[in-house]
């Protein structure tokens, strides 16, 4: 199958990704949108993809190479991480800084996203932090702190117009987690329980943690019970404890992602929303 180069930008107009595109000599070029161009009809070598990942990135431009005839029609599935992807905040932090500890616990998370810390040694070394924290300031965090991220909303309506299930999995909480579902009609939510007891929180998780190998186990259960294979998959993440589930789809996205993250994944949206992945498969 023919290869695509899909280039896009938020600040980039139809004559700036010309440039870029011009660096492949297409046969042919097709304007997506205001700020995005589709290349098709090229010859590509590893030293002139590097060129054109080069040139985009220092344009403020995402730049993916993917097979042409791939689309949201070949999905049936959109697994999404929470913190710092599909919302723009690392919820914890923001829960911390209710008690003044924000730079000592956003520094583990840090850590763990670029691999640095195994997963659930960081959450509960984190989580302990918050003993004692009363459990409103979860609803403050909520209500003040959480944005969806830029092309959250636009996405998931594409995608759930297209047909396909929507799965949140997080190494946070459920606390946010289950608002989100509710908010944004997702179909399937996974993630940690925090303790409470009198309204205030003791410092502990309840149950299982959910870490790297329980987020990649989580997707191939949805994916069987919706009867698919976990290559019909879209998992999109951006810390290093994504990779497991990002390893089995058949189209991992790096969102903002870690270096590692981005190092491993299918596409890279750097600039882009998280719609850009609706130009990608357009």
């Amino acid at each position: 199958m023919s290869d695509k180069l899909v280039l896009q930008g938020p600040q980039a107009d139809q004559a700036a990704l010309a440039r870029i595109a011009a660096l492949l000599h297409p046969a042919r070029t097709v304007e997506l949108c205001a700020h995005a161009l589709r290349c098709d009809g090229f010859d590509l070598t590893p030293a002139l993809q590097a060129d054109v990942e080069s040139a985009a990135h220092a344009a403020g431009v995402d730049a993916t190479f993917i097979d042409a005839g791939r689309t949201l029609a070949d999905f049936g599935l959109v697994a999404m991480d929470m913190d710092s992807t599909l919302i723009t905040i690392e919820c914890i932090d923001e829960i911390a800084d209710m008690q003044g500890l924000k730079p000592q616990v956003a520094a583990i998370t840090e850590a763990a996203m670029r691999g640095e810390l195994e997963f659930s040694e960081s959450l509960v070394r984190r989580v302990a932090l918050l003993e004692g924290l009363p459990t409103s300031a979860l609803d403050r965090v909520y209500e003040e702190r959480l944005r969806i991220s830029p092309g959250g909303e636009a996405m998931l309506r594409a995608v759930q117009a297209a047909g396909l299930k929507t799965l949140l999995v997080s190494g946070g909480f459920t606390f946010f987690t289950e608002r989100l579902r509710t908010r944004l009609g997702l179909d399937y939510t996974h993630a940690n329980v925090l303790e409470e007891a009198d309204g205030v929180l003791t410092g502990r998780v309840v149950g299982g943690i959910v870490d790297a190998a329980e987020k990649k186990r989580t997707v191939e259960r949805v994916c069987a019970e919706l009867g698919i294979d976990t290559r019909q998959a879209i998992v999109m993440g951006d810390g290093a404890n994504d990779l497991q589930m990002m390893g089995v789809a058949g189209l991992s996205v790096a969102f903002r992602a870690k270096p590692v993250v981005r190092a491993q994944a299918d596409v890279a949206l750097n600039f882009t929303g998280l719609d850009g992945i609706l130009a990608i498969l357009s």
